[in-house]
């Protein structure tokens, strides 16, 4: 499902967020006033599956490289493509016990979490895909300056997530590291995710310095798209994450 033009390729981008906007608000709404978890649980799966498809490119791991020469970048690139997968996978299992140990712990409550805080670095977060998203398509077709832009507002909006999550939120809460089975699961989940995303950001910075230096073209550039994948990947993990410790469940 490879767009050849630029501008369509742009548009899918732009129509991806608005519906991926549209879930969110509603998400939001629903758990405060009409609590539903199987609704939300639906609108996790349905972000997730938006954000694999058109902004990970889960489809690219059909794209058979017959006949290609094992020495051609063609055939590298898919080889590295199905290993990036394969590491997202075994990675997704690190994030799903952790998952699978907040509702162990805690059940149907979850932390006393500031909620309008949690949209916002969650909104924060979805931006930075669109942006990411932006970026590779802009490389795909050559627009060196809109990939460079794009990854730069990804990296910036990257920081301010992690000044949110781990500046505001961590100081705020009303519980610390040792408070319990809360202050476990809370800071756990935050930490490990916080990690991934501190790592996606110095992913993001060394694209963009390649970038600077002219070193990836419309044939070769694979680092960006790899980049792109991660990047997309650890949004996809607070799809999970946000209504798990925001929204799902009575305060404790």
């Amino acid at each position: 499902m490879e767009h050849k033009d630029k501008q369509h390729a742009f548009q899918l981008g732009v129509s991806i967020f608005i519906v991926l906007a549209f879930l969110t608000a509603p998400e939001f709404l629903l758990a405060v006033n009409f609590p539903s978890v199987p609704l939300l649980v639906l609108i996790a799966l349905a972000k997730a599956a938006l954000i694999g498809y058109y902004y990970m490119h889960i489809y690219r791991l059909k794209q058979a490289e017959e006949g290609e020469d094992r020495a051609s970048y063609a055939y590298k690139t898919g080889t590295a493509r199905l290993g990036l997968w394969l590491f997202l996978l075994s990675d997704s299992f690190v994030f799903g016990g952790l998952l699978v140990t907040r509702f162990s712990l805690l059940a149907m409550n979850r932390p006393e979490l500031n909620q309008a805080l949690g949209l916002a670095v969650t909104s924060v977060l979805l931006i930075s895909s669109f942006f990411m998203n932006r970026a590779e398509t802009a490389m795909q077709h050559g627009d060196r300056k809109n990939f460079l832009s794009g990854t730069l507002v990804t990296i910036v909006l990257g920081v301010a997530f992690l000044l949110g999550v781990v500046g505001v939120e961590w100081r705020t809460a009303p519980f610390g590291p040792g408070d319990g089975a809360q202050g476990a699961v809370f800071y756990m989940m935050t930490g490990m995710h916080a990690f991934h995303v501190l790592t996606g950001v110095l992913f993001l910075l060394v694209i963009f310095r390649n970038g600077l230096r002219n070193r990836y073209t419309v044939e070769k550039h694979w680092a960006v798209e790899a980049a792109a994948v991660y990047w997309h990947f650890v949004d996809v993990v607070w799809v999970f994450f946000y209504p798990a410790l925001y929204l799902i469940g009575s305060v404790l």
